[in-house]
């Protein structure tokens, strides 16, 4: 049984996010434009949380989806990451990751999976990294995709195979 009636031939998740519930999804759009183009989390800090969030709500479009943003306007290159950073999200011990990078996909599972047992050791560490206008962004971002994610799972909108069961 489908989630929401969406029209032949219509992308389920442009639909859903641009003609339903518009007052609320034209918000939550704002709030994910801002996520991505005002976050003050560098580019690897912010897709290491990114992807964390990805795999705990088994999201596909963001499990696929890479982000890069434009070095600066004076340059015609864009900071990307390579692959072998995305294959190690989740992963501790991989050396890849600044201390930064490794924490910011901790509070990201932390924030996704036990929030409430957050304890003052990760705060501890947290706070040695980062300032506390960073650990908000941090946190909406997260929050963000956190909740957009499970949203697209929840519909089943998220862009994974739609074949029935036999």
């Amino acid at each position: 049984m489908p989630r929401v009636d969406v029209p032949d031939g219509a992308d389920p998740t442009i639909h859903v996010w641009t003609s339903l519930a518009t007052p609320l999804t034209g918000a939550a759009a704002t709030l994910s434009d801002a996520v991505y183009s005002k976050s003050s989390l560098s580019l690897r800090e912010f897709e290491a949380a990114r992807v964390r969030i990805a795999q705990i709500n088994d999201c596909n479009i963001c499990l696929n989806w890479r982000s890069a943003r434009d070095v600066a306007s004076r340059t015609d290159e864009a900071d990307t990451i390579d692959e072998e950073f995305y294959d190690h999200v989740g992963d501790a011990s991989w050396q890849g990751f600044s201390a930064r990078e490794q924490l910011a996909a901790e509070f990201a599972e932390r924030y996704a999976t036990d929030h409430t047992n957050m304890d003052d050791e990760l705060w501890r560490r947290l706070h040695e990294a980062f300032t506390d206008d960073e650990l908000v962004d941090l946190g909406v971002c997260v929050g963000s995709w956190l909740a957009y994610g499970r949203f697209n799972r929840v519909f089943d909108i998220d862009g994974v195979c739609r074949v029935p069961l036999a």
